[in-house]
């Protein structure tokens, strides 16, 4: 599971207010090479939430992403590199999506979430 994905994911049990973001607890971290496109991240950041975003790629062994971005930030190919880095080539293959609320935990296996609710959780 990519950061972009995380980014996205929020917890959808009953009840719960604050499901978003998940914490991250990795067992197992891939780097996949992605194409580096400039444009998709200048797009994309808006959408982001960059706090979120900068404590997920920590967890996953990438620190270093500043705490706010500016337009200046969004044209300097270092930092966008960095970006991409983190948002696009670290993988989550193995370990756990936690709800922020309940501590639910949610396994991801083979890079693939797994957010089923059990029958007291719809």
């Amino acid at each position: 599971m990519k950061l972009l994905t995380h980014n996205m994911l929020s917890c959808h049990i009953k009840g719960v207010q604050n499901g978003f973001p998940f914490k991250i607890e990795p067992v197992k971290v891939e780097q996949i090479d992605a194409d580096y496109d400039p444009d998709f991240l200048r797009h994309i950041y808006p959408r982001l939430e960059w706090k979120a975003l900068c404590e997920a790629a920590a967890t996953m062994g990438a620190p270093g992403l500043p705490e706010e971005v500016t337009e200046e930030m969004l044209q300097d190919d270092d930092f966008l590199r960095s970006f991409h880095h983190a948002l696009l080539e670290l993988v989550l293959e193995e370990g756990s999506l936690v709800c922020p609320e309940t501590g639910r935990q949610f396994p991801v296996h083979k890079g693939v979430p797994n957010l089923l609710l059990n029958e007291d959780e719809n």
